[in-house]
Formats: structure tokens, C-alpha cells, sequence
């Protein structure tokens, strides 16, 4: 993967302002440490950090083409699934190519079918090309979300990055936020809504978008929903075809000319990419499959069963690895890494995030580079299955808000009074919600249940989903390993889209269709094992470094972070250690020290980044 950024103005001579794109791509050398390039043209400078991974000699960027006497040039951060299929498409249509890179292939894709060609594409991506005969800039990202893409509208063109912290090392942005910035990060934070970037100005290109701008208009455009029908496959034809899409992405995305990975948590999501990836291997003769899990320290002792978090990771792990016979790595945090982290992943969010869930998957992305350069990972899965609580429960089915957000009325009451009244969070957030609800593509006919869980699998898609994207990107990226991550292959997801409930709870069961689809693939306790989410700490060390570092905050009475919360209500939280919040603050597992450590990356990054409250 890489890193791209940009700057287009079509009233200044840009190949003046080089150095300025050169310092904001420098801000994401953590996503491309093999390479930084800048191009410069007339009105546009364009920024790439590289990651290499595909041909090293013939994947440089930003990269241009002249065809017909007309130039375009592209600067590329993602991975095309179906580059030979495009790149043999296009060969018979007379096109010629310089390397087997797949940004080529993407390139020459746009030359020939212009804003079309995101139709054609399989894979995971955001992009900028430079059209200059059009004097255009054509942006797109890929259908889910899975590589990220900002951009910050100025009066004459724009600045885009892969990560807000690129847009914001240039020296017309302030991090400024305004009344509606406030509202998402503290009504809907770690998620945001689609298209908003926190920050005043700052927006996001949403999943599944183009933006087209020209020196007289910007356009931006979806090219692709998901789409209801009524599903006429039988329980077998559905659970045979379900089979065959989740085996061809997972295969597609084992390209690679450097070593890959997978993660193992031992759940069935992870373990159907590592028996897939297994056995893909051995036929084709490649080396042995690299596996990776995580644990903490001393976790065994201190864990404890929840209905969210039934079991453990470790035996399970073990019963794939013994099965498979995959070169396994265990890898075991510390809880002073752990607390010593939540600064760093803060800084690759450029806002606060999920504390240690965060903190611990930048961590072990850092042991799983020091041996691989690729990893695929079981995101998704859940989404498009209905593996969650909130899809079982008819009381949060039936809710007005976002299932994993049961926490506003405790989110409004850590506020200061006066922002009680002035944010209005539990309006912000249900507005937010009826927002995306009115998105659907419902399906004529559906019952009042089924129409509301069709809803609930839409949101699921476009907001947990993606925040969970957001996550595993910036903290992979942040240390230069690239992942993939099949479930979010988008003929699957359309595929599952239309499959009735009762099929995807085949026997009574959360995700029961994949599990019957994976039948003969994986052993048969894996395959029913019960669904466990990415693991936290349940160590008191932890508990105690998150307590004192805040009670630390409390003590300086004048942090940024009382401007916003109620003084007192932040102090009874470190006395009671985090017990005082009732509800998970974000999903199913950000309580007590979880909370705690996130309101210290709120301390961090309103001190770090200088946030200058504008509302």
C-alpha cells in the first residue's frame, strides 16, 4: 500500500509549490518507507509515499501515460484483484504496457473508459488522477472503505491525503473544529459520519464515491450501492455459491511478490482466510504459510467470560496451527507497551480512537511486519453475516439509534452543562442515524422486522464497518504492513445482501450460512466455535496505568480536556475506576479502562494538535 496527497489550484502556478506537497506526502512515509516521489504540473503537485509490493522496478508513481497526444497522470494507494483480467481486457482493445504493475493497469483503465472504469474494478483502492487535457482532477475510492481518502475544498481546488494529517501539514489548514465537529467526536466517536472529517473544512470522500473537478465545477457521484432483490437460491445453492466467492476472494488476494500473512484469532472469519490461504499455498508450491495471533500478557489469568467475549483465543489457535501446520508466531504485549502505545495510535488516527483495542493492533502489526510485508485479516465478516449482538436482539433491532452507541445519555452527562444544550448529542446522533435509514435499498414486500434488519445490516455496513476498516488501515499502516481483507470483496457483499435471515442463521446459529458454507473446510470445533471479538485486557496493570496517567490530567485542572468535560464527572470516573460509566462508550467493549484511555488520547490530541475550539 502507500500514501498519496495532493494539491490543485487552478489560479497558481504549482510547480512553485513542490516542496510544500513534498512535507505533506513526508507525513505519511510510515505508509510508503521504500519511496517518495513528487510530479508537478501546471496547476496541480501531486505526493506518493511507496510500499512496495508488486513490481518494485515498473509500479513507481506517480505515474503518466500519453495516449493520442493527451497526458494523464496517477498517484495510486491500494491493490487491484483483477489486474489480469483488466490488463488482458485492455490488451485486446490495442493498449500497451511498460510493466506487470497493477497501477498501469488502473491508469490505463481510466484512459479508456474514463469515470467508468470504477465499474470494472476488483480490489481495494483510492486514487487521484491528473487529466490534463480536461484540466480535471478524477478522485475515487473503493466500494467498502477499506483504503481511506480526505479531501479540504479551497476557493480555487483542493487538497486531498490518505490521512487528515498530510491535508493538515499544509500551511493554510488549522486544526479548528466547529459545533458540528464537536458533535462527532463526542456524540459518534471512534466512528464519524460518512463524509465528515472532524475537522472545520475537512471532509472524507465516502466509500463507493468519484469527485470530478474541473476549474468551473466539483461533482461528486456514488457508482455503487448495494442493490435488493428477492433471493431465489435454495439453502445448498446458496451455502455452494457463498463457498465459491469467499474461496476466489481470498485466493485473488494472495498475489503478492513479497512475503504474506494471516491473522489467526482461531474464530471462524480468520480461520476460513488461513485454511483457504493454506491450502491455495501448497498447491501452488509456495512457501509456508506465515500465521500470527496476539494475546496480553498474562491475559489467562485475568480474563474474564462475558456473553460479548465467551472464551479465550489460545486453544483455538493451537487447533488451527496443529491442523494446518502453518509457520506460527504467537505474539504476547506487555501492559506498559500497551499504555505506552495509546499515543502513537492516536497520532495514526489524527484523532482519539478505540484506547488499547487500537494500541494493541498497531503493536502487533509491528511484530507481523518484522517477518511479512502482506497480511489478510477476517474484517467484515460480521457485517455482512450478521454476527453481532445487535442483530439477534429485538430491542436494539426495534431502536431509533445506533445499536453500539447505547451510551449518549452517559456521553452527554461527562459534558461541561453549557455544551449539554449547545450539542444537543442524543438529536445529532438519531438524525444521524434516520440519515443513513434513509439510504436503503429497501425491498418491496419485506415484513416490518425484515425491512428494519435489512436497516441494520445497511448501517452496520457503512458505519461499524468502515470504522473498523479505518482502524485496521491506519494502525497496519502506521507500521508499513499492508492487509487485506476479503470479506469486504464486493460480490460477496452483494451476494449476502439479498439472502433472507433465517438462511444466514442457518440451525439456529450467528453466521450459520458461512459456517455450513465452510463445512469440510475447517475442523468441525472451529467451525462452531462462538463468535469472540478482538480481545482487550482484563489485567489490573493496565487499569492502574490508565487510572493514574488521567488522575495525572485531573491534577493539571487547566487541560484543554475540562473545556469540554464536566471536571467533576471526568474525577469521579478515576475514582471509581471507570465504573461510573455504566454503558460501553463505542460496541461491546469499551468499558472502565477503556473509557479512561480514551479520554487521555482526547487530552493528547487536543494538546498535540493544538485544537482550537471554533463553536
Amino acid at each position: 500500500m502507500c500514501g498519496i496527497t495532493g494539491w490543485i489550484d487552478f489560479k497558481r502556478e504549482m510547480k512553485n509549490e513542490v516542496n510544500v506537497v513534498k512535507a505533506m506526502a513526508d507525513s505519511l512515509a510510515h505508509r510508503g518507507p521504500d519511496a517518495g516521489t513528487t510530479w508537478s504540473g501546471d496547476h496541480v503537485v501531486f505526493g506518493h509515499r511507496r510500499l512496495i509490493v508488486i513490481d518494485p522496478a515498473g509500479g513507481a508513481q506517480p505515474m503518466t501515460r500519453v495516449q493520442n497526444g493527451k497526458e494523464y497522470t496517477l498517484c495510486y494507494n491500494g491493490e487491484l484483484y483483477n489486474t489480469d483480467e483488466l490488463r488482458s481486457e485492455l490488451k485486446n482493445l490495442g493498449y500497451r504496457f511498460e510493466s506487470y504493475s497493477d497501477t498501469e493497469v488502473l491508469l490505463m483503465s481510466y484512459i479508456h473508459w474514463q469515470e467508468g472504469c470504477v465499474e470494472k474494478l476488483n480490489g481495494i483502492f483510492s486514487f487521484a488522477i491528473w487529466d490534463s487535457a480536461r484540466e480535471m482532477l478524477f478522485m475515487a475510492r473503493d466500494r467498502l472503505g477499506v483504503k481511506p481518502l480526505f479531501f479540504y475544498p479551497l476557493e480555487n481546488g483542493l487538497l486531498f491525503g490518505s490521512e487528515m494529517k498530510a491535508i493538515l501539514a499544509h500551511p493554510l489548514v488549522k486544526t479548528e473544529v466547529d459545533t458540528e465537529g464537536l458533535q462527532e467526536l463526542l456524540g459518534l466517536s471512534p466512528s464519524h459520519t460518512p463524509g465528515k472529517g472532524v475537522f472545520k473544512g475537512m471532509k472524507e470522500l465516502r466509500p463507493a464515491h468519484w469527485l470530478r473537478m474541473t476549474r468551473n465545477d466539483t461533482e461528486v457521484r456514488r457508482y455503487w450501492q448495494v442493490t435488493s432483490e428477492k433471493h431465489l437460491d435454495s439453502e445448498e445453492e446458496t451455502a455452494l455459491k457463498v463457498r465459491k466467492l469467499v474461496k476466489d476472494a481470498i485466493e485473488r488476494q494472495l498475489v503478492s511478490d513479497l512475503p504474506i500473512s494471516t491473522f489467526l484469532s482461531g474464530g471462524v472469519d480468520s480461520s476460513a482466510i488461513t485454511a483457504i490461504s493454506h491450502a491455495h499455498m501448497q498447491k501452488k508450491h509456495l512457501p509456508t504459510l506465515k500465521t500470527f495471533s496476539f494475546d496480553y500478557e498474562d491475559n489467562a489469568k485475568f480474563f474474564v467470560e462475558s456473553d460479548f467475549q465467551p472464551n479465550s483465543d489460545a486453544p483455538w489457535v493451537k487447533r488451527m496451527t496443529n491442523t494446518f501446520q502453518t509457520d506460527h508466531h504467537n505474539a504476547v504485549i506487555t501492559q506498559d507497551k500497551l499504555f505506552t502505545l495509546l499515543e502513537d495510535s492516536m497520532r495514526s488516527r489524527d484523532l482519539p480512537g478505540m484506547a488499547d483495542i487500537d494500541s494493541s493492533l498497531m503493536w502487533f502489526c509491528g511484530e507481523i511486519r518484522k517477518q511479512a510485508t502482506v497480511g489478510l485479516s477476517g474484517e467484515c465478516a460480521d457485517e455482512i453475516f450478521g454476527g453481532y449482538p445487535w442483530f439477534h436482539r429485538e430491542d436494539r433491532l426495534m431502536s431509533d439509534i445506533f445499536p453500539w452507541m447505547t451510551s449518549i445519555s452517559g456521553r452527554e452527562n461527562l459534558l461541561r452543562p453549557a455544551l449539554q444544550k449547545k450539542l444537543h448529542l442524543k438529536e445529532y446522533v438519531k438524525a444521524r442515524y434516520e440519515d443513513s435509514l434513509a439510504e436503503v435499498p429497501h425491498l418491496e414486500g419485506e415484513s416490518k422486522i425484515e425491512a428494519k434488519r435489512r436497516g441494520m445490516f445497511y448501517v452496520n455496513m457503512i458505519w461499524f464497518m468502515t470504522t473498523l476498516l479505518e482502524r485496521k488501515d491506519r494502525m497496519s499502516m502506521a507500521k508499513s504492513l499492508e492487509v487485506r481483507v476479503p470479506f469486504a470483496d464486493h460480490h460477496l457483499v452483494e451476494y449476502v445482501w439479498n439472502v433472507p435471515w433465517a438462511m444466514k442463521m442457518l440451525n439456529n446459529r450467528e453466521k450459520g450460512l458461512l459456517r455450513k458454507a465452510l463445512e469440510g473446510v475447517l475442523p468441525t470445533e472451529i467451525l462452531y466455535r462462538k463468535k469472540s471479538p478482538f480481545p482487550k485486557t482484563h489485567h489490573p496493570t493496565y487499569k492502574n496505568l490508565v487510572t493514574q496517567a488521567l488522575d495525572g490530567v485531573i491534577k493539571e485542572k487547566d487541560s484543554p480536556l475540562f473545556d469540554i468535560l464536566d471536571y467533576q464527572k471526568v474525577k469521579d470516573l478515576v475514582a471509581t475506576e471507570g465504573a461510573s460509566f455504566t454503558e460501553p462508550y463505542f460496541g461491546q467493549l469499551m468499558t472502565g479502562p477503556q473509557l479512561m484511555a480514551h479520554l487521555l488520547q482526547m487530552d493528547m490530541w487536543l494538546k498535540q494538535y493544538n485544537v482550537k475550539i471554533t463553536s
